[in-house]
């Protein structure tokens, strides 16, 4: 595994090294993943609102925005893209016509598995030079600081 280096760093960056290092981290996981995602014929996104319907199909869009922790405009921009491709149906809810509810086509359902092997690969790619410990180890300091940066980013603003 290497490290990366203060020659490798900008200099505005040595003050946050973590912070570098995971945006360079994220940067080429990202890009790895989206060129997984189009031999599915899937943009980056898309895999996770589907992964949450096959958890639970039947979804509105307001508990898969919140659930896929993306934001709003970004499904609604998914599930549209989704559903002209025939991978899910939106439909109002019989409760509320305002809301609406999303539900898997069958090819949609038929990804399921791809997308699961996709993962699985990326998953693959992704620790093989790291042993078990370690993964546990930076799954658990990944958490901790998307909790630290999203719990920052809840708090009201000093001024």
């Amino acid at each position: 595994m290497s490290d990366t280096t203060s020659a490798e760093l900008p200099n505005t960056a040595r003050d946050g090294r973590l912070s570098y290092a995971i945006f360079q981290l994220a940067r080429a996981h990202r890009g790895h993943a989206a060129a997984m995602l189009r031999a599915l014929n899937l943009h980056p996104g898309q895999e996770l609102l589907l992964m949450q319907l096959y958890d639970r199909d039947g979804q509105t869009q307001a508990e898969l925005l919140e659930r896929a922790g993306l934001d709003h405009s970004t499904v609604s921009k998914s599930l549209r893209r989704m559903q002209e491709a025939g991978l899910l149906a939106r439909e109002p809810a019989p409760h509320d016509r305002r809301v609406m509810v999303v539900t898997l086509t069958d090819a949609g359902r038929a990804l399921r598995e791809p997308i699961a092997g996709m993962w699985r690969a990326l998953e693959e790619i992704s620790v093989r030079d790291l042993t078990p410990d370690q993964v546990e180890m930076f799954t658990t300091c990944a958490r901790t600081v998307e909790k630290s940066v999203r719990d920052h980013g809840r708090q009201a603003p000093v001024g």
